[in-house]
């Protein structure tokens, strides 16, 4: 509880101090809060034209406003309410810094006024920001639990911008683009030629693609295109372009799943491998330290064992092609106990086994797990589970395509993630995104594939994710 120091109680000297690391969520509510759009102060941006991200600068308001954080919460504290206050600037804060912030008492006034001196410094003793406030003091004694606050959720999707950029820096992926014959999927795959992940060859039927192409205004001018009406057929084309070396993915357009997948999964001439194929949806959600991908939700209605231990070994794959470490796998059931009426949770535990004999490899895996403590940390303790997965799951593995495809979505639709698709498992990655997957889902999916194809062929990520969030 913070209790505050009323009038009476303050003497000319005290002081009050607080450490606050800036944040680029930080720069993003005060942004929504103030209506400062600034592109200088906002993190993902490109604010100096020349094509990078730029690192942002903290709006000097939002530096100086720290100082009510000390006025408001510590000396006086609850009760106060401002007067006057007047700033000097001397230079600028940064994402990352951690910021000393001080009041002093210098005078007091009738009328309850107290008037502190201010300064914020960051933590190398540079002065950023100097002045005085003027405030009148609470007349009786006030405690509060902070702790009340409601939490703010900043709706931003960092990994996939950081993903993006990543594969930005790898050679483009030659990629057969299948039925791109709607204004969403084509101009998904011709964003993401401009981006330069991929070079597409378009597959399917000229007088619908050039039709989304006008509706675009868009010039095809530039890329191959391969007139076949039927979609099946585009589809046995894009697979047959693998095998003639031409493209080193698939991506898929406006048909629908099951007409693009028996072409790769077919016995001759499809891109089986020895491994079963899969679904990994790479997540993007507001407030997670990292991606969560989650998988298989779209290909394995009712997986066995077997099956059940390529896909968690694909979705580790997929993990590790993002530049995760050692990804944290848990494998979900309905519960966090083994009970031989609940198949999955005896799957979840073999599994698990499997993992620590090196049978599943590159990952730490645990398993069951419920979601609740797969993904917070609370609710691991609160249930007594000792794990180094449980409240940090980064991959999910769960019992069908049914829970699956309804967690997915319900994140996308409900939590606000973008979600990435990919199919792993075949000779090369298949980006297989729903028909009504904006530019951006596809964009991402993209960029995933490109990150894959460069960890299957060298062995390690374009970069290495950082676990802190920023």
């Amino acid at each position: 509880m913070a209790t505050n120091r009323t009038y009476e109680q303050i003497k000319i000297g005290d002081t009050a101090e607080i450490v606050r690391e800036c944040s680029s969520n930080d720069l993003l509510v005060f942004a929504h809060a103030s209506g400062n759009h600034n592109p200088i102060h906002l993190p993902d941006t490109d604010w100096t034209g020349d094509g990078l991200i730029d690192k942002p600068v903290a709006p000097a308001m939002w530096v100086g406003g720290l100082a009510s954080a000390v006025l408001g919460n510590i000396l006086p504290g609850p009760g106060t309410t401002y007067k006057s206050q007047t700033f000097r600037f001397i230079t600028g804060a940064a994402v990352g810094d951690k910021l000393h912030v001080k009041v002093t008492a210098r005078e007091k006034k009738p009328e309850n006024i107290v008037v502190f001196d201010m300064s914020v410094t960051r933590g190398d003793g540079v002065l950023l920001v100097e002045g005085v406030a003027e405030v009148a003091a609470p007349t009786e004694t006030i405690e509060f639990d902070a702790s009340n606050l409601p939490a703010v959720l900043v709706q931003r999707h960092r990994h996939f911008n950081r993903m993006i950029e990543l594969a930005k820096t790898l050679p483009p992926l030659p990629t057969a683009v299948v039925a791109p014959d709607d204004p969403s999927s084509l101009d998904g795959a011709l964003m993401a030629a401009r981006e330069g992940l991929i070079i597409p060859i378009l597959v399917g039927a000229r007088d619908r693609i050039e039709a989304a192409a006008s509706e675009l205004g868009e010039d095809l001018g530039a890329f191959e295109l391969i007139d076949i009406e039927d979609e099946s057929d585009a589809a046995g084309r894009a697979v047959a372009l693998v095998h003639e070396g031409r493209v080193q993915a698939i991506m898929k357009g406006h048909l629908h799943t099951d007409h693009l997948l028996h072409h790769v999964v077919k016995r001759d001439g499809g891109l089986r491998t020895r491994r079963r194929i899969s679904h990994v949806f790479v997540m993007d959600i507001p407030g997670r330290k990292t991606p969560v991908l989650i998988s298989d939700a779209a290909i394995n209605i009712s997986p066995d064992l077997n099956t059940k231990v390529d896909i968690t070994q694909n979705a580790i794959d997929a993990a590790l092609s993002l530049g995760l470490e050692t990804p944290r796998v848990g494998i979900l059931s309905a519960i966090e106990t083994v009970n031989p009426a609940i198949p999955s949770s005896l799957d979840a535990a073999v599994l698990s086994k499997m993992a620590e004999r090196g049978q599943i490899k590159g990952a730490i895996v645990d398993g069951p797990l419920a979601m609740d403590n797969a993904i917070d940390i609370q609710a691991a303790r609160t249930k007594g589970i000792t794990s180094l997965v449980a409240g940090h799951a980064e991959v999910l593995i769960v019992p069908n395509l049914e829970s699956g495809n309804m967690l997915a979505k319900e994140l996308t639709f409900i939590a606000h993630a973008e979600a990435a698709g990919l199919v792993i498992g075949a000779k090369v990655p298949v980006m297989l995104t729903s028909r009504a997957d904006d530019s951006r889902a596809r964009l991402a999916s993209c960029a995933l594939a490109l990150l894959y194809t460069h960890w299957q062929k060298t062995g390690a990520p374009a970069g290495i994710l950082d676990r802190n969030g920023e």
